[in-house]
C-alpha cells in the first residue's frame, strides 16, 4: 500500500462538497533537525463562560392610562344596605360559621404545597366576557394566600388591560423584551428586575409580579416562540403563574390550553354564553381525555340583571368533568380600573377564593397522574 499523499484528505473533502477547489498540495520541505525540548507544563483549560447575551436597548416606560382623561371613582362592590344586612345576619344566624368554614377550606386548597411551578391559562370564547378581570382576581388571590412567588403574564398584548387591573401605572419591559434577555444563569432578583410588582388582594401582605404583553401598541403580537421561551424560562422561579390569554381560537390561547396544568374558561352568564361554552368544552374533550377534569368555567355577570340559573348551568356545563364557579355582579369591578381588594363585595371575594381553590386543585391533579399533556 502506498503512503497517503499529504493533503489528499482535503482534496477528497472539497470534492465531496460539490467540486470546490482544494488547496494546492504543499511542496515537501526538508525539516531541520531540532534538539529535543524539555517537556512543558500543560496549560489549564479555560474556564467556561456564560453565553454572551447581546446588549438590548432598554425600552422607555409608557403610561398605562392617561390620567388627564379622567379617573375611575372608587365604589364598593356591596351597597350600604347589603353590608348592613350581612352584619345583622352574622349576629343572628349561623351563616357566619358556615362562611368561615368555606373560607378556611378555600385557603387550604390555595396554599397546598407544590414541588414544581403550576401554570394556569385563562381564556374566553369572545371579548367582553371578563377574561382579564378573572385573570387579575386569580393572580390577586394567589398572591394573597401563597407565600411563594406568583407571576401574572399578559399573553393578550393587543391593547390588553391586565396591567391596569393590577394597578400598574407604567409599562416598560414586555414579554418579547424578556424573551430576548432571559438566560438560565439569571437569578430571581435579576428576573424580577424586568417585572412589575403588584399587591395581594384584601390588603394582605402578599404580592406578585406582572409581565406585560406590550406597551399598549395597536398591532402588538406575541408569537408562539416568544410565549414558549417566557413560560419555560420563568417556570422555575415562580410557584404559580396565571396567564391572561387571547380569546379563542387564537394560536397562543390554543397552545396555552394544552400546555398548562389547569385552565379557566370565562363565559358570560347568559344562555348564549353557556351554549357557546359547551361547544368549546366538547372541542377540548376531543383534544385530550384529561382536559375537562382540569378545566374550570367561570360564569361572569357584567350587570345585576343577568339571571342565568347557576344550578342548571352547572349541570349543563359539568357533564364532561369541568367545574363551574359563578362570579356575582360587583359594582367595583364593573367600574373598571384597578381592582382594589378592600372594595370588592364579600360575595366576590368568596367566589374568587373558591375559583382559585378549584383551579389549584385541578392544577395539582396533573402532578398526581391526571391533567392534560404539557
Amino acid at each position: 500500500m502506498s503512503a497517503e499523499t499529504p493533503g489528499g484528505w482535503q482534496r477528497d473533502a472539497f470534492r465531496d462538497m460539490g467540486g470546490a477547489t482544494a488547496p494546492p498540495e504543499p511542496a515537501p520541505q526538508q525539516q531541520p533537525q531540532q534538539p529535543p525540548q524539555p517537556p512543558q507544563p500543560r496549560p489549564s483549560p479555560p474556564r467556561a463562560r456564560p453565553p454572551h447575551r447581546p446588549e438590548q436597548p432598554a425600552p422607555v416606560s409608557a403610561p398605562v392610562v392617561r390620567h388627564d382623561v379622567g379617573s375611575v371613582p372608587a365604589r364598593r362592590g356591596d351597597p350600604f344596605t347589603r353590608r348592613a344586612g350581612r352584619a345583622l345576619r352574622q349576629l343572628l344566624m349561623s351563616s357566619a360559621a358556615r362562611d368561615t368554614a368555606e373560607a378556611t377550606a378555600a385557603a387550604r386548597a390555595i396554599q397546598q404545597p407544590i414541588t414544581t411551578g403550576r401554570q394556569i391559562a385563562v381564556t374566553s370564547i369572545r371579548g367582553g366576557a371578563g377574561k382579564t378581570t378573572v385573570a387579575a382576581l386569580l393572580a390577586l388571590a394567589f398572591a394573597h394566600y401563597r407565600t411563594d412567588s406568583v407571576l401574572a403574564v399578559e399573553a393578550d398584548p393587543a391593547l390588553g388591560t391586565l396591567p391596569h387591573r393590577l394597578g400598574a401605572e407604567q409599562v416598560r419591559w414586555s414579554a418579547a423584551d424578556l424573551a430576548r434577555i432571559v438566560d438560565p444563569s439569571m437569578n430571581i432578583t435579576e428576573v424580577t428586575g424586568y417585572l412589575l410588582p403588584f399587591t395581594g388582594s384584601s390588603g394582605g401582605p402578599g404580592g406578585g409580579w406582572l409581565l406585560p404583553g406590550s406597551q399598549g401598541a395597536i398591532g402588538a403580537e406575541l408569537d408562539i416562540d416568544t410565549y414558549r421561551i417566557v413560560m419555560t424560562s420563568l417556570r422555575r422561579y415562580f410557584g404559580t403563574t396565571v396567564v391572561d390569554c387571547e380569546t379563542l381560537p387564537a394560536e397562543v390561547a390554543r397552545t396555552a390550553l394544552t400546555t398548562t396544568q389547569a385552565r379557566v374558561l370565562v363565559a358570560p352568564a347568559t344562555p348564549e354564553g353557556a351554549a357557546a361554552t359547551r361547544s368549546v368544552l366538547d372541542w377540548m374533550a376531543g383534544l385530550h381525555r384529561s382536559m375537562l377534569p382540569t378545566t374550570v368555567v367561570a360564569l361572569t355577570r357584567s350587570s345585576p340583571g343577568m339571571g342565568l340559573n347557576d344550578r342548571k348551568a352547572a349541570a349543563y356545563l359539568e357533564a364532561g368533568g369541568a367545574t363551574v364557579v359563578p362570579l356575582p355582579y360587583d359594582r367595583s369591578l364593573a367600574a373598571g380600573g384597578e381592582i382594589r381588594g378592600a372594595l370588592l363585595a364579600e360575595a366576590t371575594r368568596a367566589a374568587a377564593a373558591r375559583l382559585a381553590a378549584e383551579t389549584m386543585n385541578r392544577a395539582m391533579s396533573r402532578g398526581r397522574g391526571g391533567g392534560a399533556p404539557a
